[in-house]
């Protein structure tokens, strides 16, 4: 169990062209130092991988990966999951976005008994191209370190202890 702990974890095919961000940034994030329950993993392909990872037990989540949501490319976002609609994934094991990693979630923990996280954020960019292909765009490229910043300051947010506050 990871009870109190924070996934961060780079989802992406490097070999799809900008959809190597996530790995990319988590690449780069782990020459930070983070805090103590804090976790940074590649899963790449691996959604399946990352799904029964997101049950055990974190209070929080950062995803990264190549989001399309209309921006232009290198447009970075931080993305709030439970916000956002989930549709019923496709499985493929080659290539499943954190949507439908998200989607598989609450089938995995019933059959598991696995415990989601409390938050699941995603910190996304905007593509400029999803072809065939090794190496990030430049827009991309260039938005990888606003990402790793964003991410450390989620992280620094959200393993802060909570604030005392004194009654009046």
């Amino acid at each position: 169990m990871n009870a109190g702990a924070v996934l961060v974890a780079g989802v992406g095919n490097i070999f799809l062209g900008d959809d190597g961000f996530g790995v990319e940034t988590v690449r780069r994030l782990a020459a930070h130092p983070v805090p103590t329950g804090v976790e940074v993993v590649d899963v790449g392909v691996r959604g399946v991988d990352l799904a029964y990872r997101l049950l055990d037990g974190y209070r929080t989540a950062v995803l990264v990966d190549a989001t399309c949501r209309g921006g232009a490319p290198g447009t970075v976002y931080l993305i709030e999951a439970a916000a956002e609609p989930l549709e019923a994934p496709v499985l493929d094991g080659h290539r499943m976005g954190p949507d439908a990693v998200l989607a598989l979630l609450a089938t995995l923990a019933a059959g598991t008994g696995g415990e989601p996280p409390g938050r699941v954020l995603v910190v996304g960019c905007e593509p400029a191209s999803l072809e065939e292909g090794i190496g990030l765009s430049t827009p991309v490229a260039a938005a990888v370190e606003e990402a790793v910043q964003m991410i450390l300051r989620v992280v620094d947010e959200v393993t802060q202890p909570e604030k005392e506050t004194t009654p009046c």
